[in-house]
């Protein structure tokens, strides 16, 4: 159910599979889910800036979205800790936010499509 939404800049250098095994064993510790249910996916920004873009920091925006539920602190919990792995993960000045949003348990659907 987790889904994982990274925006950063395009010519950001982080190690992304040792980012997400991470984020995916801090999720399970915070919230009632399995590492199997989450999916993550990586979008590389072709411009990114701060300000007026010269500051020459990157820029990495994570957007876990989960079911609706949680309480507050286990989302506050839960962006604490995300915005602790992504201080110990990247290595150039970064402007980095996390968000932690709640998909409506009514109206989400998510299926595994075999393909044709």
């Amino acid at each position: 159910m987790p889904q994982i939404l990274i925006d950063h800049s395009a010519d950001l250098d982080f190690d992304r599979v040792g980012f997400v095994d991470d984020v995916q064993r801090v999720i399970t510790e915070v919230i009632d889910t399995a590492v199997e249910d989450c999916k993550t996916v990586f979008r590389p920004a072709v411009h990114a800036a701060v300000g007026y873009g010269t500051t020459g920091q990157a820029v990495m925006l994570v957007e876990i979205k989960i079911l609706a539920g949680r309480s507050v602190e286990q989302r506050a919990e839960l962006s604490a800790r995300v915005l602790a792995l992504l201080e110990s993960h990247l290595t150039v000045p970064t402007a980095i936010g996390v968000e932690i949003t709640e998909l409506e348990r009514a109206t989400y659907r998510f299926v595994h499509h075999p393909g044709k």
